[in-house]
């Protein structure tokens, strides 16, 4: 039963994900509600609105940080902030895309839910907006000595130092070049976070109007997951926030992008630090525009090339980009991007050298002339709809309670006009592909015609430039040294006032009585925590834990880390990486890669090492290696499993060099982006062995490490010492005494024991 605010519009069962999607449109002012019932107590919530910028100025995102200062029943300065230590919240956040903004939170606790989603309401639909939060979230100038109008003026605010951060990885910088290069007129052209050269340019004036303009409920997505009644939901969004509005004829239609009619080449630069070589550091890449995201059937067209070609180390695209010499790596960009109107796709190099640009443009056209003249393996393509089916099968770990995982993968499609029952349910899209490929010309026309013939292709390359930061940063004091120079004293005063009243309202003491809470009485007296049963497999000794996976299996093998020299301790990443991405048995590293790809949803491994409790000075290690899969895999899986721990290869030479030059090009690639991990990690290397390991493995330490490494191995030699390092490593950890991890729906404790049995 649902309010009558509410109409309810349809209700689809999505068997494969144990729920069902119930669309609802609120009567008066348009706004739509989705909510996927299920017996899940983790309930999530979200409301979201299509934001489309025009310009840089990061509009959307300054809105984001302001809309969270404050609200018409909550005017405390960070109630955001104030609610994570008064409630039971499993999820809180807001985020901006680049054409739409959301504010989930998620919570198993009734009334903690439900204040959150006051909180959030009131937040979204009637915030304070204030000046003063403006300039402290986006932008304002400020004296180096806030009071004293004869030092130097600075530029300060939240979300433009945090562009400032952002822009200047070398990734981001470069992935922004791209997207503006293949959307030139629409609103994917322009950066949503902010260029940090633009934001100044936004006015408080503009900001209240971008609100106005687009957090209307005749713009608003919201979307809810779990067991709590839906009727009670439209209760409470009515009597908080919709009930005050009606409907706005609003026009945030996105148009289709004009398209080249004859690829372009671009080139651009990102900053390097002046102490780093120059040398092989250009990124090239390689964009086309695809069709729209909405259309079902093309997205998964897409999505099913795009993996046929770069899924793994032997997808034929995937193998040139890690096997050639143009460059050190497969860039980070490579893939389907589908969060956009319209989809992109984009393949290159990192590592490489400007004038290798058109080589680099040839490999890759060259592989997908191959692919359309000659197609690909077909169990290379059942494999990859294997990942796909898995992948829709799968409740997810991560950042985001499942709920929320389900609504953020369904919430651009809501915005972009699909369906999002088909967006969650491909089981038929599955099934009509499995019948696509049994056409052997079926992935073949797809290369050409969405590829090889499709001229809107931009191919872009970016140079390391050493002098960029500094003079971005001379020009930013030239800036403002003139801005100094044409003030009056009045305009000096009122720049020392502003820093003074934030100064002032940062220090302030807000009374966090105004915002809701959960006391004692609402905490539950027992906690639910899965328990494992202890059944061995043979000699091997078992833990099981029944869950419901939606009829995945997730496997651990586990032993306690041996001593190691300490050579060995410093490979024993290296050695985690590796042992996933290299040949198993008989199996070279390729055959591998296609076999994991048939059998599993991917393969991990990793070293992990903690201090006790009571005394930091005492550590303990394990290593783990895990896999899941669909349960008709299950013999396979374990199968797979056994081989990569214990007949794992390093005699592939050339593969490791390949591995170690892309560990470290991803490591120098992310220094920037991980700044705070890193210096957390310097900063608690003191405190024990478990943080200097931590420094050694993946802070700066590990960093300089891998660089000197892949420094020495063009010598033959030292590659073979690696390669005999691993294998020793290999060796120590099989001496150890494994134990199985098994996670799955009880009913198929029975047949999984069965096949580990049998390995």
């Amino acid at each position: 039963m649902t309010s009558s605010d509410f109409e309810k519009l349809r209700e689809t069962s999505i068997p494969s994900l144990n729920l069902a999607v119930q669309e609802y449109r609120h009567r008066a002012t348009g706004a739509r509600h989705f909510h996927l019932a299920c017996d899940d107590t983790n309930n999530a919530f979200l409301v979201a609105f299509r934001t489309v910028p025009h310009d840089s100025t990061g509009v959307a995102h300054i809105l984001e940080h302001t809309t969270l200062c404050g609200s018409r029943h909550f005017p405390v300065r960070d109630p955001f902030f104030m609610m994570i230590r008064r409630s039971l919240n499993t999820f809180m956040n807001a985020f901006t895309s680049s054409d739409w903004t959301a504010y989930p939170f998620a919570s198993q606790n009734r009334k903690d839910f439900d204040n959150l989603l006051q909180v959030y309401l009131d937040a979204v639909f009637f915030p304070l907006l204030e000046r003063l939060d403006f300039a402290q979230e986006g932008h304002r100038v400020e004296f180096a000595v806030p009071d004293d109008p004869d030092s130097e003026l600075v530029r300060k605010g939240v979300v433009y130092n945090e562009m400032k951060g952002a822009m200047s990885a070398p990734v981001r910088r470069v992935w922004q070049t791209l997207q503006s290069n293949i959307f030139p007129t629409t609103t994917y052209h322009y950066n949503s976070g902010g260029e940090p050269k633009e934001i100044p340019k936004l006015s408080y004036e503009q900001l209240q109007a971008f609100h106005r303009d687009h957090y209307h409920p005749s713009n608003a997505v919201f979307m809810t997951y779990g067991n709590f009644p839906v009727a009670e939901h439209h209760a409470r969004i009515e009597a908080l926030a919709l009930g005050q509005f009606r409907a706005r004829a609003l026009d945030l239609e996105i148009p289709k992008e004009q398209r080249y009619r004859t690829p372009i080449t671009v080139g651009g630069r990102y900053a390097l630090d002046p102490a780093e070589n120059e040398a092989e550091k250009t990124h090239i890449i390689l964009g086309w525009l695809l069709g729209e995201s909405a259309d079902l059937r093309e997205a998964m067209h897409a999505q099913l090339l795009s993996d046929v070609l770069l899924d793994n180390s032997a997808s034929p695209l995937r193998k040139a980009l890690e096997t050639t010499n143009l460059g050190t790596a497969p860039s980070e960009l490579a893939g389907l991007d589908d969060d956009f109107k319209e989809m992109v796709f984009a393949c290159g190099l990192e590592g490489s050298e400007p004038g290798r640009a058109q080589a680099v443009e040839r490999l890759v056209l060259d592989v997908l002339e191959d692919v359309a003249e000659h197609g690909v393996p077909r169990e290379q393509v059942e494999a990859v709809l294997h990942q796909l089916e898995l992948s829709q099968r799968e409740i997810g770990g991560g950042r985001f309670p499942y709920g929320l995982q389900l609504m953020v993968k369904a919430l651009p499609a809501v915005l972009h006009g699909a369906d999002p029952v088909q967006i969650l349910d491909i089981d038929p899209v599955l099934a009509e592909l499995r019948r696509d490929i049994e056409n052997l010309d079926f992935i073949p026309s797809l290369a050409r015609k969405m590829l090889l013939d499709n001229n809107h292709r931009v191919r872009l390359t970016m140079e390391p430039d050493k002098t960029l930061n500094a003079r971005d940063e001379a020009e930013e004091r030239a800036q403002l040294a003139e801005l100094k120079a044409s003030m009056s004293e009045q305009d000096k005063l009122k720049v020392v006032e502003l820093a003074a009243e934030l100064k002032a309202r940062q220090e302030r003491q807000d009374d966090p009585s105004v915002l809701p809470k959960v006391g004692l009485q609402d905490i539950p007296d027992t906690l639910k925590i899965p328990e494992g049963v202890v059944r061995p497999v043979e000699a091997l000794p078992a833990t099981w834990y029944d869950q419901p996976t939606n009829g995945l299996l997730y496997e651990q093998v586990v032993v306690d880390l041996p001593q190691l020299e300490a050579r060995l301790v410093d490979r024993l990443p290296l050695f985690s990486e590796c042992l996933t991405e290299v040949g198993c048995g008989e199996r070279d590293y390729l055959q591998t890669q296609a076999w994991r790809a048939a059998v599993s949803g991917g393969i991990s491994a990793r070293a992990s090492v903690r201090g006790d409790v009571v005394d930091t000075s005492r550590i303990k290690g394990v290593f783990a290696v895990g896999s899941k899969a669909l349960l008709r895999n299950q013999g396979s899986m374990a199968e797979l499993l056994k081989e990569t721990f214990a007949r794992a290869r390093f005699d592939e030479l050339a593969r490791l060099r390949e591995l170690i030059a892309q560990m470290r090009a991803y490591r120098e690639a992310h220094v920037t982006s991980h700044g705070h991990v890193l210096a957390m990690t310097a900063a608690s290397a003191g405190m024990g062995p478990a943080g200097a390991l931590a420094q050694r493995w993946s802070g700066l330490e590990g960093i300089r490490f891998i660089k000197a490494l892949d420094d020495t191995l063009e010598n033959k030699s030292e590659l073979e010492h690696l390669a005999q390092d691993l294998a020793a490593i290999q060796s120590s950890i099989l001496q150890a005494h494994p134990q199985l991890l098994i996670v799955s729906e009880a009913k198929a404790h029975g047949t999984i024991h069965k096949g580990v049995e049998a390995q």
